[in-house]
């Protein structure tokens, strides 16, 4: 299921964004030469499916994947704009980086980047966590989005040929 953001109502934690600071932890705008790595890293960690997605959110302009390190160390991803013009997603956070709180800031990063770009509401596709959506950004289900612009999507299980012979 979609839901729907009301980003005129979404603000910055700025008690978040001072405890993930005393953490070392730096949510900002992805840079150009960091596409490979963020490419790889997402599909490691997630999926081939979503690294398309990232690459997608690097091709706008402005560059719409947000980043969240420590240590030169990526911790998780946030894009928007990537399936379709106003969604936000795919995002995720590493596995040992999780509770920190590093989730929720990309989120709100992200929705106000989108916002910013003159966007009054946001779509998030086929969410995962909705208690955390609605919760964090008062997110609403769409009604009939459960396939979602997802609908028919290929299977993205990647073949490679044998050369064998």
């Amino acid at each position: 299921m979609d839901l729907l953001v009301k980003l005129y109502d979404v603000t910055s934690d700025p008690e978040l964004d001072r405890r993930l600071t005393e953490k070392g932890i730096t949510v900002r705008r992805a840079l150009a030469p960091e596409l490979e790595t963020i490419r790889n890293w997402v599909a490691q960690h997630f999926s081939a499916g979503w690294a398309s997605e990232a690459l997608v959110a690097f091709s706008r302009d402005p560059n719409a994947c947000l980043i969240a390190v420590r240590d030169r160390k990526l911790l998780g991803f946030a894009c928007y704009d990537a399936i379709a013009l106003g969604f936000f997603g795919p995002t995720g956070v590493d596995e040992t980086a999780r509770g920190l709180g590093i989730g929720k800031a990309l989120l709100l990063r992200t929705l106000l980047a989108m916002r910013e770009r003159g966007y009054g509401y946001a779509a998030i596709g086929w969410a995962g966590p909705v208690d955390f959506y609605a919760r964090t950004v008062g997110a609403i289900p769409i009604p009939g989005s459960d396939t979602s612009v997802y609908k028919g999507l290929l299977d993205l299980k990647v073949n490679v040929p044998s050369h064998n012979g």
